[in-house]
């Protein structure tokens, strides 16, 4: 087998400075600097419609990050201290912080085979103090929201989606970022829908929070001249609104790639003992954001494929709840049992819209290679 490069990061080749999609984000930006609209000009609003036709939902509004898109639900929600938000402890750390930082506990609850919120433990954890359940579409793989959903109404709490990893994602043909009050999500470089540089987006169906949502990214101001609340600065750059313009037509595209890329990794490892494949349902639409697997010896396998020239990735390899804040909250070790065995396991394999089949074939074959089976 001929030694070949698999990278994990694609930017260079989304974009190719010489290549045409960069020409096009450039003439728009020239564009932009002929009006001087940088802040909050019309491509922030054409951008939120399209990218609310997208999700399903009557309004989208852009932040200038998914965390702060978070944030900002939590505080319009009224959620502060004294109050408790379950989620899960296996995500990026910005989950739960931005539920400490608005003054509430995350309080975790452990996750399935699947990676997401385990919903038969979530009705467990919910206390007087309990406000809002906030399950994460971790891999863009959506959390179990119907039954969650139904949780959350019969005991009137919040459900709000982090659907940073899950853009185009759906569950019965529904997408994530519909199915709770609202849903936040990323525009990271590294998102299936990405910009140049931080952006995020809120959905919601609430006109009235989608109204206090507009007035907190923007100092609370009515208008240029009048302030209605006390609120900061989260506005979406006008620059990245116009980045993801040219790329909203690319996410169905980007999504299906994805999906078939993952196809042919399944097929080629779900029978290696020693290799764990995450259980796919046909009513869920995933769209691999990451590509995760379980792997028995992971160091191990994780050398081989970088020696062979396969770039990994784990995400993430400490949970949230053994991390320094949440250790100071009483969270400790053997808690959550299966997030805490999974971050010994898990393994992330390239899974972008560039690679190619030879190179999925490849590393698959690596892995086949190190358990012991032949080649395909």
């Amino acid at each position: 087998m001929k030694k070949m490069k698999v990278p994990y990061n694609y930017l260079n080749q989304q974009f190719d400075v010489d290549g045409t999609l960069v020409r096009e984000i450039l003439s728009d930006i020239k564009e932009l600097v002929r009006t001087g609209e940088f802040t909050l000009g019309p491509q922030v609003r054409e951008f939120e419609e399209k990218f609310a036709q997208l999700c399903g939902v009557r309004y989208a509004i852009g932040i200038n990050s998914g965390t702060d898109a978070l944030i900002l639900i939590l505080k319009a929600l009224g959620i502060g201290p004294g109050d408790e938000v379950i989620t899960a402890p296996n995500s990026f750390i910005a989950t739960a912080n931005v539920i400490s930082f608005v003054g509430a506990r995350p309080v975790f609850v452990d996750v399935g085979d699947d990676y997401l919120i385990n919903h038969l433990k979530v009705e467990r954890a919910i206390t007087s103090k309990t406000r809002a359940i906030l399950p994460i579409h971790l891999t863009g793989n959506p959390a179990s929201v119907v039954c969650i959903s139904e949780i959350a109404k019969r005991k009137k709490l919040y459900l709000i989606e982090d659907s940073a990893q899950a853009i185009d994602a759906s569950v019965d043909g529904r997408k994530t970022g519909s199915w709770g009050v609202a849903g936040a999500f990323s525009l990271h470089p590294l998102k299936n829908l990405n910009v140049w540089g931080d952006g995020g987006l809120v959905t919601t169906n609430d006109s009235k929070l989608a109204e206090k949502i507009r007035l907190m990214r923007n100092h609370g101001l009515v208008s240029r001249d009048v302030c209605a609340m006390a609120a900061g600065n989260c506005r979406l750059h006008t620059i990245q609104a116009v980045v993801g313009l040219r790329l909203m037509p690319e996410v169905r595209r980007v999504s299906e790639k994805r999906i078939s890329n993952a196809g042919i990794y399944n097929s080629l490892l779900k029978n290696v003992n020693g290799v764990k494949l995450p259980p796919r349902f046909s009513n869920v639409r995933e769209v691999y954001h990451t590509y995760v697997i379980q792997a028995e010896r992971r160091e191990k396998l994780q050398k081989f494929l970088e020696h062979n020239g396969v770039e990994t990735k784990v995400h993430y390899p400490t949970p949230i709840h053994l991390q320094k804040p949440y250790l100071e909250l009483g969270y400790k070790k053997g808690d959550f049992p299966v997030c805490e065995a999974q971050a010994e396991r898990i393994l992330s394999l390239p899974i972008h819209q560039y690679l190619t089949s030879d190179q999925i074939y490849y590393t698959a074959n690596l892995i086949r290679r190190v358990y012991g089976y032949s080649e395909m």
